[in-house]
């Protein structure tokens, strides 16, 4: 013990009478000598290697050398003699100012975390800017920096994602990607929007608008405009062009589609917006020039955000459970990881469309109109209607 300010230092003293005086770092070596062992029977039960040939009196002797000496393996040495990491890796492709306006991202984690604590994983979070050049998903991968890999809204060009799947590195998408043989878990993005643009129909909407939640790249924004052009076409009304705009994950970006669309000669009735976030921005636009929601305008959203119940009006919009994607997507991962489970396998989950003020005229959506109404749980609170 050293008194700091004075000089008085006390003797070391042994943690166990088997180790050398003064010595402070418990290394294999000392709990080999303890438990009679070599280092290497020490190395592959401390790491749980298992086509170890060990016997179970052994291990208990080693385990009980270990805690009574108050060992734990090196983590470097313990990747080794395992040949595995622990660690796994959730990774999003986008630019980095896009991280404070991913609203779902912390329920997302919060999903992975649960999973990587029980499995005794470390998840390690990256961004990937596709602006940028490089290969730092594959340099991330291949180096053995981790054993697996969460990817969050994948992109259709996704070179670097395209090159995992013939490596067969295990890999898991929250989202899905046509063509390859990954692993996802995802809703029916395209039944989503279908249910929301069908119940705008219902209300008495023909000329209704779309706003992607992202660029036509990440294939969750391609298949949210199948939807919207699916139930238009359903219905018998005509696909304009001229009523579609490409968010960008950012309430700047509905900002701008939504005045762009605005200045139409012929603006919509009533707009389809792929996501909250991007809502946000473009229920500002409508605000700004004057408009009501949803007598002149109405407006249906995606992701039930928090900041959606709390919009003016509240925001209608799709509502799915973010963290069950983080739980599945972790748990497919530690199963392919170790081998339990072959790509491909794909997960989908339910989702609901939760009705407010947003896209509702006042009067009650007839049920024959209801979406999925022959299917369907409803219920109704005082703010909101609920279909599943």
């Amino acid at each position: 013990m050293l008194v700091r300010g004075g000089t008085t230092k006390a003797k070391a003293k042994s943690r166990h009478p088997e180790l050398p005086r003064g010595k402070r770092t418990v290394t294999s070596f000392d709990v080999a000598r303890l438990a009679r062992v070599s280092r290497t029977t020490v190395s592959f039960v401390m790491n749980d290697v298992a086509d170890a040939k060990i016997s179970a009196v052994t291990r208990a002797r080693v385990l009980k050398a270990a805690r009574e000496l108050g060992y734990f393996p090196n983590a470097s040495g313990k990747a080794l003699a395992r040949r595995k990491t622990e660690n796994i890796a959730l990774v999003y492709t986008r630019s980095y100012h896009h991280i404070a306006c991913h609203s779902i991202l912390l329920r997302l984690i919060d999903g992975l975390m649960q999973v990587a604590h029980r499995r005794n994983l470390r998840l390690m979070i990256d961004a990937v800017d596709e602006g940028t050049s490089g290969n730092n998903i594959l340099k991330l991968a291949r180096a053995n920096h981790i054993d697996g890999l969460v990817m969050l809204e994948p992109r259709t060009d996704d070179q670097q994602l395209l090159a995992l799947a013939r490596d067969h590195f295990p890999v898991v998408l929250i989202g899905t990607l046509p063509g390859t043989d990954l692993c996802s878990i995802d809703i029916d993005n395209t039944e989503a929007a279908y249910g929301a643009v069908e119940h705008l129909i219902t209300t008495g909407h023909s000329r209704i608008g779309c706003i992607t939640n992202a660029p036509p790249q990440f294939t969750a924004a391609t298949a949210r405009l199948a939807g919207y052009q699916r139930a238009l076409h359903s219905r018998g009304i005509p696909f304009r062009p001229s009523l579609v705009r490409f968010g960008n994950f950012n309430p700047e970006s509905g900002y701008a589609a939504m005045q762009s669309m605005l200045k139409e000669k012929k603006p919509p009735t009533a707009v389809f917006v792929a996501s909250d976030t991007v809502a946000l921005g473009s229920l500002r636009a409508i605000a700004e020039q004057g408009l009501r929601i949803p007598q002149d305008i109405a407006v249906f959203g995606f992701d039930d955000i928090v900041d959606s119940l709390y919009t003016s009006p509240p925001l209608s919009t799709v509502r799915f459970d973010v963290e069950e994607h983080g739980r599945r997507s972790a748990e497919i991962l530690y199963d392919l990881m170790n081998g339990n489970l072959r790509a491909p396998h794909h997960e989908t989950t339910p989702f609901q469309l939760v009705l407010r003020a947003s896209s509702s005229t006042g009067g009650r959506v007839p049920r024959t109109h209801r979406p999925h109404a022959s299917s369907s749980n409803w219920k109704k609170t005082q703010s909101e209607e609920v279909y599943s």
